[in-house]
């Protein structure tokens, strides 16, 4: 089942169950699938590969007005983000531990060769491509620098 297809269903069920707070995510998940299927290229559709992408680029938007909120005093708008992003990680898979994470990059800097921080660059770029989907580009920076310290 599609992306596209369990989204209209979990709407469906926030709008008879009058879930407000689901609904704004699922609506903001709806509007970024329509966008993505309406670009140059896309013949009108989203690859799962890219539904993942989306996904965590809207966690990642709503994890940064979070942020900005939070350091404004702003509860009332924090509180609705917190809300909008429980709903979207839902359809991520499930993400990482920091001790998976770790696991994973240290086999993937012996993988490389890498051993100081100039070699930052060469793990990341694999990190990135192994690790998609499964945690966010911040968490692999920050465990590799901690790890080539």
């Amino acid at each position: 089942m599609s992306l596209e297809v369990q989204i209209m269903d979990k709407m469906k069920e926030a709008m008879k169950s009058k879930n407000d707070a689901s609904l704004r995510g699922l609506r903001a998940i709806k509007a970024e699938i329509i966008k993505a299927k309406t670009e140059p290229g896309a013949n009108g559709v989203v690859t799962p590969e890219g539904e993942i992408k989306l996904l965590q680029r809207i966690v990642k938007q709503r994890r940064d007005s979070l942020e900005i909120f939070t350091t404004q005093n702003r509860e009332d708008l924090a509180q609705k983000e917190r809300e909008e992003i429980a709903v979207i990680e839902q359809f991520l898979p499930k993400q990482m531990s920091a001790d998976e994470l770790k696991a994973a990059l240290q086999s993937i800097i012996a993988k490389v060769g890498a051993s100081t921080p100039a070699d930052m660059g060469k793990v990341m770029g694999v990190a990135t491509k192994e690790l998609a989907g499964k945690t966010d580009g911040k968490a692999i920076s920050a465990m590799v620098k901690e790890i080539l310290g």
